[in-house]
């Protein structure tokens, strides 16, 4: 095998090992963020609503089409005369969370290293396609063409996940300024 075989067979392979790494750091990242955010609160998505660890339910108050997220809000007068209100919020309107409307990977930054992850992959496919046609010996195509399979069966799976994500990011192309916020429960959003 060729010198020129093992350097392209091993540079496609980084490739797909960083696009399946950024791919899923991203969504360890994104979850994990989400349950700092929410720490000690617990969803209940038959009623929609969040309990926080006093027992107290936020319930949703507004609907951000625009940013994609779901607001929930405590009732203020029993927030404000919470014992852990101190470690909780600061707020006086009462303890907040925002919820995203979107899984992970429709969210922001996850289309972000979704799309990342999806251009690592042509570029892996690329360099192995490369190396095929640079190489005219058999033994030699054996690895280049298994990192060439290997690369579009990822690019595809990851790409079909990628197409399927809010093509109006990040905004909805109907949205305008002025409907961005709205109640819950109101209608179908525009």
């Amino acid at each position: 095998m060729s010198a020129e075989t093992v350097a392209a067979t091993a540079y496609a392979a980084f490739l797909v090992a960083c696009a399946l790494g950024l791919d899923a750091l991203g969504r360890h990242t994104h979850e994990r963020s989400g349950r700092f955010r929410t720490q000690g609160f617990s969803y209940d998505a038959g009623l929609d609503l969040w309990v926080c660890p006093e027992g107290e339910q936020l319930r949703a108050f507004a609907t951000d089409h625009r940013h994609r997220v779901a607001r929930y809000r405590a009732r203020p007068m029993i927030c404000n005369a919470c014992p852990a209100k101190d470690g909780c919020t600061d707020s006086e309107e009462g303890r907040e969370i925002v919820r995203p409307m979107d899984p992970w990977p429709h969210s922001e930054a996850g289309r972000f290293h979704r799309g990342i992850s999806v251009v690592l992959l042509g570029l892996s496919s690329v360099i192995a396609l490369a190396g095929i046609f640079l190489t005219p010996s058999f033994p030699d195509l054996i690895p280049l063409g298994s990192m060439l399979t290997v690369s579009v069966l990822v690019g595809l799976r990851m790409a079909r996940a990628f197409a399927a994500m809010l093509s109006g990011f990040p905004d909805d192309p109907g949205s305008t300024a002025a409907r961005a916020l709205t109640p819950p429960r109101s209608g179908a959003p525009s």
